[in-house]
């Protein structure tokens, strides 16, 4: 016998019948329980945790769970089975006595080993469940040598919970949570491993290290896959901060929650793969982080989905407080829409996305502290069967009245609104629910002090799981690219913006690939560039100081991998390194990126190729990136079986190929190149002619080239381009540059860079520098880790001026907002007069804003329209202004890798 508590509606509606209980200072209301038949020979199993993570007396700490730190340890966790749903039925406590071993000899025999457990995942049968539990804390050693995560099994038949890797080395090798069972036995899981990753990384010349997070504050997981006795592990996900909770759908897709954390965006969304980690896209979330509930408006992230019998994808939503367990449930559709407000083109679908479980109980489960007579939840999970029923812990509405614990259900409406009610402390109970029938019956019981926060039935699903095989070699996956490496993206065509044609004031594409009819440097869009984040290292492997990212650390450290032509057509395809994130830009005739940056990171499996319609605004809320959701492409593609409108007749594409697509099919799939290497390969010689060659590389430099650009000489998957200000940047600025008489051999001018843009003349007397623009290779006064140019450039300063052979700050007066002068004032507000009786003007220094920006080399049109004007042309060469515009479209660094020589 039980209480059951709700709203007076809620009562009726479940039919319930209730007596009064009087005892141990408590009114209640109770019904009899009605065992639900089906459970009886199925066991619960569920996790009960103390609401105190760490017992220090002094400073007593609550359980915290941090979406953004999976990997937090908060001790004090067990894990039960119960034979079935009765509520007296047996109970074990199956961990126990699992790390008894850990125990000193002198330890008292009742010691309870503060452990951590978490992520209960049961498999189709219904014969065994996966957990993660981490070993106590040692004390007295740091965090690098404190347990790790561990993947558990639990098999029904010989009721034994074992750790699924054996090897106590394999297992410390990271941090494994969240996993659960393909059809066919295999294991996918969230980890810390890295393990194909940390490879890359030495082939690349790096050391290898596991790589934190872009916020820089915890090891990145990544989804991981596992044969069934621990073995053949294997990296599927390579994002640079979390892919994390994988859910094997019903269809056999793996949908998993990921931190898009690039360049500043942190939001937490729903992306699906295959199980061999091919076809990874966005599913749904990327606008939708800011959502309305009882009109209040929440700040949401879409963790640990769940999918219903029916195949709805349920979530529970997290207060944003760290230290709160409620939830509220909530469905969304995922099939029809890719954000809660915008429907996949092809669904056309109205309303909203994410709504409320709907419940036969009224219920109402919200974030908010005060009063609910819904109580509150922190767990909800479905049966694996279509029975709609649902194991929930629940808080039951309590409140405290004169020292008694008052149920909410045997308020009035009135004595609800009382503000001066009291909660009582929660208690957190395993109860199920029948929204069939509108019944519910009490599972298990908890105490004052813990909370039940997971819980599942053994039972066989109703909806098995779907095997999906992997890609073959040869087959779907493409057996050249597979051998390198390497895998594809092909780009319909980098003008068509959720299926409008951006060119249409140009004509649109059917102008711009006629070649008799657009000139290629009247094409807007010219080459594609291919970046990679740098993965960043602890502070154990290396201490990056904040300066070494330079003006913004919002782009942390970038490599590029290199780049392509775009084709008249506005279609790209071109080879990418596998198993890495890379993201694009597309660039004009200049090298300049066009629009913002990329915001996603692609990662591609060796072998396998991107099919992409086009481009995306970061404001436009139209799907992108989720294949089947997208407007139709602008590009339809060749006839086929003819040359492209007046091209060349050296290329006969297939029909609905792209311009790309049918190149690749002749001359092959394109190598990224280091330099803007362009050559026509379109124009009819007998109809129009023939455009120029373009080629800016870095052998034209009289500088050192950036690192790694060698590699392209023989280009393989591990090349890399990396820029860093002091090795690549300052040398432009340092090079002699003198005019010279061809006749004579006599000196004309000086163009060195350092000679205008500098304190001091020629004769070493002071100098105002050229447009306020000190240039030199001097520690800057500002920050001693910069150089005084790259402050100069990135950073405002103040106009200076020359005086009796002193450089000084420029004074001016300050005026009022009438053009007044404003004089100097004491504190009653006096005018402060000189030692002639005459009021004294404030002064202020006169602003010279920065002539670049880390927002992209068009951001810094400032200086590039300097480098143009009638002073400054032609004294920076093609190769400069390239190697210039791409170290600043990646975000201006002064470092682009961790592991600079610090000398």
């Amino acid at each position: 016998m039980r209480p059951f508590v709700g709203s007076n509606a809620l009562g009726c509606k479940a039919l319930l019948a209730f007596v009064l209980l009087s005892g141990c200072n408590t009114d209640t209301a109770i019904k009899d329980e009605q065992p639900d038949p089906v459970l009886v020979e199925y066991p619960v199993v569920y996790i009960q945790r103390d609401l105190i993570a760490q017992s220090d007396n002094d400073d007593p700490q609550g359980a915290s769970f941090q979406s953004r730190n999976p990997a937090q340890f908060n001790p004090g966790a067990q894990l039960f089975v119960k034979r079935n749903a009765f509520t007296d039925s047996p109970v074990t406590n199956i961990t126990a006595e699992l790390f008894a071993d850990l125990l000193g000899e002198d330890a008292a025999p009742e010691t309870v080993q503060r452990i951590d457990i978490r992520d209960l995942s049961v498999s189709d049968d219904g014969q065994q469940f996966l957990v993660s539990i981490r070993a106590p804390e040692i004390e007295g050693v740091d965090e690098m040598e404190q347990p790790s995560w561990n993947i558990w099994r639990y098999q029904l038949a010989n009721q034994t919970l074992e750790r699924i890797i054996t090897s106590d080395t394999t297992a410390a090798q990271g941090d494994d949570l969240m996993a659960s069972f393909l059809p066919d036995g295999r294991i996918v899981f969230a980890s810390t491993r890295q393990r194909l990753s940390r490879a890359i990384m030495l082939d690349e010349g790096k050391p290898q290290y596991t790589a934190l997070d872009e916020s820089r504050d915890n090891e990145t997981f990544n989804i991981h896959l596992m044969n069934p006795d621990g073995t053949g592990i294997e990296q599927l996900s390579f994002n640079l901060s979390h892919d994390f909770y994988p859910l094997v759908l019903q269809n056999g897709q793996i949908l998993y929650s990921r931190w898009d954390n690039m360049g500043g965006n942190k939001g937490i969304n729903l992306y699906q793969m295959n199980p061999d980690g091919t076809d990874n896209q966005l599913m749904f979330g990327w606008h939708s982080h800011q959502v309305d509930f009882d009109e209040q408006s929440e700040l949401i992230e879409f963790i640990k989905p769940q999918q219903l019998p029916n195949g709805d994808i349920l979530v529970l939503l997290s207060s944003q407080d760290d230290m709160s367990y409620q939830k509220r449930p909530v469905v969304i559709n995922i099939e029809e829409f890719t954000d809660n407000q915008q429907a996949t083109v092809q669904s056309g679908a109205s309303d909203n996305a994410i709504n409320d479980l709907e419940m036969s109980f009224e219920f109402n489960f919200n974030f908010s502290d005060l009063l609910s007579p819904s109580g509150r939840l922190t767990h909800l999970s479905p049966l694996p069967d279509n029975s709609q029923r649902y194991l929930l812990s629940w808080d039951l509405c309590r409140v405290v009245i004169e020292e008694q614990i008052r149920a909410c259900g045997q308020l009035t409406d009135e004595q609800l609104l009382d503000q001066t009610l009291e909660l009582a402390d929660p208690l957190y109970e395993l109860w199920l629910l029948n929204d069939a029938d509108g019944t519910q019956q009490l599972v298990a019981d908890s105490e004052a002090g813990k909370v039940i926060t997971e819980a599942l039935v053994m039972q066989p699903s109703s909806q098995p799981k779907t095997f999906i095989a992997d890609k073959v070699i040869g087959n779907e996956l493409d057996p050249q690219l597979h051998e390198e490496l390497a895998a594809a993206i092909h780009i319909r065509s980098v003008y068509d913006f959720d299926g409008q044609d951006s060119t249409a004031n140009l004509g649109g594409i059917a102008q711009l690939s006629d070649p008799s009819l657009t000139p290629a440097s009247e094409l807007p869009a010219r080459f594609l560039k291919v970046v990679r984040g740098v993965p960043m290292p602890s502070d154990e492997v290396r201490d990056i100081a904040n300066t070494d990212f330079g003006r913004s650390r919002n782009q942390l450290m970038r490599e590029i991998i290199g780049y392509t032509p775009i084709q008249p057509d506005g279609s790209v395809k071109i080879k990418v390194p596998a198993n890495i994130p890379v993201a694009i830009s597309v660039l004009d005739i200049n090298g300049q990126r066009i629009g913002g940056r990329h915001s996603q990171w692609i990662s591609l499996k060796a072998g396998e190729t991107l099919q992409c319609t086009g481009c995306h605004t970061a404001n436009s809320q139209l799907p992108h990136g989720r294949y089947a959701a997208q407007a139709d492409s602008i590009n339809s593609g060749a006839i086929g079986g003819s040359a492209f409108p007046n091209a060349s007749q050296n290329i006969i594409p297939i029909q609905g190929q792209t311009m790309a697509q049918a190149d690749a099919m002749v001359n092959g799939i394109p190598e990224l190149t280091s330099s803007l290497n362009y050559q026509d390969r379109w124009t009819n010689p007998d109809i129009s002619a023939v455009n120029d060659n373009i080629n800016i590389a870095y052998e034209n430099l009289q500088t050192p080239a950036p690192n790694g650009s060698e590699c392209f000489n023989n280009w393989n998957t591990y090349c890399r381009i990396q820029i860093n200000y002091v090795e690549h940047i300052q040398p432009i600025w340092d090079l002699q540059r003198l005019a010279i008489d061809e006749v004579t051999l006599e000196i004309l001018a000086d163009n060195t860079c350092t000679s205008c843009h500098n304190i001091v003349d020629d004769n070493n007397l002071a100098q105002v520098p050229a447009g306020q623009l000190e240039l030199l290779a001097t520690p800057s006064i500002d920050e001693v880790a910069h150089l005084t140019s790259y402050r100069e450039l990135f950073f405002n300063d103040v106009e200076q001026e020359e005086i009796d052979g002193i450089i000084v700050d420029k004074l001016v007066v300050v005026l009022d907002a009438d053009g007044n002068i404003v004089y100097q004032v004491d504190a009653e507000g006096e005018l402060i007069l000189d030692a002639e009786g005459n009021p004294i003007p404030v002064m202020t220094t006169v602003n010279v804003p920065a002539i670049m920006s880390t927002n992209g080399a068009r951001a810094s049109a400032n200086f590039f329209d300097t480098m143009n004007n009638e002073t400054h042309q032609n004294m920076l060469t093609a190769e400069e202004l390239k190697l210039l515009s791409e170290w600043i479209d990646i975000g201006a660094q002064y470092y682009n890798t961790p592991f600079y020589s610090q000398d």
